[in-house]
């Protein structure tokens, strides 16, 4: 039977859950148990898939083509390990699940009701997520107080007393804040949290108390006085230099010994020299390069989390710091690449959806072609490669992406009527098709070209399994007069245009997945990580 751990946030938002239990995860892996990962959130959306980036951050993709919560990301970056669809729910999914069961007559004419049938929807899924895990780490969205997140408390105070249930410990992030005037710390806030909880009907077994200044001993002490728990399980979650080193904090503070005292692990002794020497090579990196970026929602690097933290894990394995110059694409409309990514030693163009800022983007791509600088395009930023090419190579000048104008003469990338998804079932995409039903999403195979750059990073390998999340695909109409002209298709997926290369280019790679997706701490992805070795070798 699987044991839970359960994460839940008091006081305010953002106060780090998902990294508290990725960093709990990672620990009782490397200490050789099986890990199982679940992100739950309160909200109705279905999923985030609809949702701006601005509004939700990060959209991120599991294997089996699910968006999911950006907090996955960080579970799959920690742990080394890909999760599934079951990593991550909504109430939307909740309650989608429990009105669909009941119009088909499946509650056989019973009142639906939050208790039980909503509750026990939430702990069934829990228990699915659980299933072949030793522990399961459970986080809870939001915070305690919450009016949406009570049918979710409700279900994990039930399972305490559930007979299929091996065991459970719940754990509590919380802030601390400290007032400067007075010159003191305060526990107040975590007091109400933690009573809150017991109201609530569960009682915390450790707090992670998110500090700016470090705990005094007394301080920690009157903490678990009023908390109810033993001092060994007052943590402290200082701001890090990397969020890579939270493990090791907590590692160095001794975390796992009330987990396992309470869970009945036995001696956990997590081995964590490789993970310890990354860091390291994070916090104090030898050598240093800078990317251009150019992206349009800079507001909120959010957006752009799993690519970032691809960049740092490449950089930790080649013992550099990489040093991100973002560039706001639209600003490279009005001054000009030139003026933008003269001081950069690579540039790489991310993903997005719709037409701001697009007309940068293909001015930063062809600053990198003609002044022969290292370059990375992902998914959109792949496809504008062909629009940039067509339009200055080809001479086609009104080529376009027909998501930016249905009626070009040129469409370099189209919307192609149907194409296999996943389980290779046809799916019908149209311009009016709904947003969150109409994408390619998860893992595809991309089979790659003898002697090319997509195949050298990926060490010879002929086949390559890379996740995507997009709509529109390459034109293969153009294929010929692409390659004859020099840039040459170096992947592709059930035929479909996965990868695209330039000849005669130190470093020039298009790619139609998002390679982020895969990149971990200990394994970055390869070509990630190419790009980067190419970003060192430019300068």
């Amino acid at each position: 039977m699987t044991k839970y751990i359960f994460v839940t946030g008091g006081v305010l938002s953002s106060l780090g859950k998902g990294i508290t239990a990725a960093s709990v995860g990672t620990l009782l892996k490397h200490s050789g148990k099986k890990i199982g990962m679940l992100k739950i959130d309160p909200y109705i959306n279905v999923d985030p898939g609809t949702m701006s980036p601005l509004e939700h951050g990060e959209v991120f993709v599991t294997k089996d083509g699910a968006e999911t919560d950006l907090d996955i990301g960080n579970y799959e970056r920690f742990l080394d390990a890909s999760f599934l669809k079951s990593a991550n729910f909504t109430t939307g999914q909740v309650y989608s699940s429990v009105i669909e069961r009941e119009r088909a007559g499946g509650y056989l004419g019973q009142t639906i009701q939050v208790i039980p049938h909503i509750v026990g929807e939430i702990v069934n899924r829990i228990k699915l997520a659980g299933k072949g895990h030793d522990i399961l780490v459970v986080e809870l969205g939001g915070t305690v107080g919450d009016i949406e997140g009570l049918p979710f408390m409700e279900a994990i105070r039930q399972m305490k007393h559930d007979d299929d249930v091996a065991g459970t410990f719940f754990i509590h992030v919380t802030l601390i804040p400290y007032i400067k005037a007075a010159g003191e710390m305060k526990s107040k806030p975590t007091q109400h949290s933690v009573q809150e909880l017991r109201r609530i009907g569960i009682t915390p077994q450790m707090i992670i108390a998110r500090s700016e200044r470090p705990l005094p001993k007394t301080f920690k002490k009157k903490l678990a006085m009023s908390c109810d728990v033993s001092q060994d399980s007052v943590i402290e979650a200082l701001d890090a230099a990397s969020i890579y080193d939270v493990p090791m904090s907590f590692l160095r503070q001794n975390i796992l010994k009330p987990i396992a005292k309470e869970l009945d692990l036995g001696e956990v002794n997590p081995d964590m020299d490789e993970w310890d020497t990354l860091v390291k090579k994070i916090v104090q990196p030898k050598g240093k390069v800078t990317v251009g970026f150019v992206g349009k929602y800079l507001e909120l690097k959010e957006s752009y989390k799993s690519l970032t933290e691809s960049l740092i894990h490449s950089g930790a394995h080649l013992d550099t710091r990489v040093e991100i110059c973002w560039v706001d694409s639209e600003e490279i409309e009005e001054r000009g690449a030139e003026a933008l990514l003269t001081d950069c030693d690579s540039i790489l163009v991310a993903g997005g959806f719709g037409s701001r800022g697009v007309e940068g983007k293909i001015l930063a791509i062809e600053y990198a072609r003609v002044n022969k600088i290292p370059y990375l395009g992902i998914c959109l930023g792949m496809q504008l490669t062909l629009v940039e090419f067509a339009r200055n190579v080809l001479g086609l000048e009104d080529a376009n992406s027909i998501e930016f104008d249905e009626n070009t003469p040129h469409p370099m990338i189209y919307l192609i009527d149907n194409f296999l998804d996943q389980s290779g079932d046809k799916q019908l995409r149209t311009h009016k098709s709904p947003m969150g039903g109409t994408l390619r999403l998860g893992e595809y195979p991309c089979d790659t070209k003898d002697g090319s750059i997509i195949q050298e990073a990926y060490n010879g390998a002929k086949t390559i399994y890379e996740r995507h999340r997009h709509r529109y695909e390459a034109n293969p109409a153009y294929r010929k007069q692409l390659e004859d002209a020099g840039m040459i298709v170096t992947g592709e997926s059930n035929g479909l245009i996965e990868t695209v290369e330039i000849k005669g280019h130190p470093w020039f790679l298009g790619v139609q997945f998002h390679p982020e997706f895969t990149s971990r701490l200990q394994t970055p992805n390869p070509s990630i990580l190419a790009f980067v070795k190419a970003s060192l070798s430019s300068e």
